[in-house]
């Protein structure tokens, strides 16, 4: 067997998420599809993160044993010839060591959320970008995310639905940077909990609008209590964007 490690792209508009569900399709069954019809094997692509429904990637890592050593260049060619008819491609393929795990091997993960701050729509971005009408104001926006920086307890920013044992994370950074009509929020960590970014990202536009003073984040963030937390932000705006090993 050799093990391989995919990176990829995708557009998650059209898939339930990266995880294989009996509900619609995904960007794992569009993949595994592409391996069974590239080399008759049946397998299970192991990926980084399990993004959610409508989430998009321009770094998504995954592994995967095939029975065949094959060149890089063959698997990545290979696999995107049939995925053509999907919102998927293989950006790069690589031979890895047998011990290599997409998700436990992993030291950084790396997101962006894309916020569309003007009057008019989105034409080339609907469904890329969260479009609010009014300005948002960048700095009151990282004087509130400085709270959250550092290890706590991030139960407030968590999903009700999130599988992990602890809600403590290590936060490396929440920066938002305004480009043009656009303000990209950038979080970085080695894990996050269940829609822990989309959950930032939600309260951080509340401080940018001016309906949150950045002080009340730090009180979201110590009450401990999804209740704390603002509306969760679409998932159409975030992008997972690299993968540290």
């Amino acid at each position: 067997m050799a093990r391989f490690k995919l990176t990829i792209e995708y557009d998650g508009t059209p898939y339930v998420g990266w995880q294989r569900q009996s509900n619609g399709a995904s960007v794992q069954g569009a993949l595994e599809a592409a391996i069974l019809a590239m080399t008759g094997e049946t397998v299970t692509l192991r990926g980084a993160g399990r993004t959610d429904a409508g989430v998009h990637a321009t770094g998504q890592v995954a592994h995967v044993d095939l029975a065949k050593d094959w060149r890089p260049a063959v698997v990545r060619d290979g696999l995107n010839a049939h995925l053509v008819e999907e919102s998927v491609v293989v950006l790069a393929a690589e031979r890895v060591a047998d011990d290599f795990d997409s998700r436990f091997s992993a030291r950084g993960r790396h997101y962006i959320y894309r916020i569309l701050d003007r009057r008019p729509p989105p034409a080339l971005d609907r469904r890329r970008v969260w479009h609010r009408r009014e300005p948002l104001d960048v700095e009151a926006m990282n004087a509130g995310a400085r709270h959250l920086l550092g290890h706590h307890d991030f139960t407030t920013f968590r999903s009700a639905n999130c599988q992990s044992k602890s809600p403590m994370k290590t936060l490396d950074r929440l920066e938002a940077r305004r480009v043009g009509d656009l303000i990209e929020v950038h979080a970085d960590a080695r894990s996050f909990l269940h829609n822990q970014v989309r959950s930032m990202v939600g309260t951080l536009e509340r401080v940018g609008l001016g309906a949150w003073p950045p002080e009340r984040v730090a009180e979201a963030l110590a009450a401990r209590d999804r209740a704390a937390c603002a509306a969760v932000a679409p998932p159409w705006g975030l992008y997972l964007v690299g993968v540290d090993y």
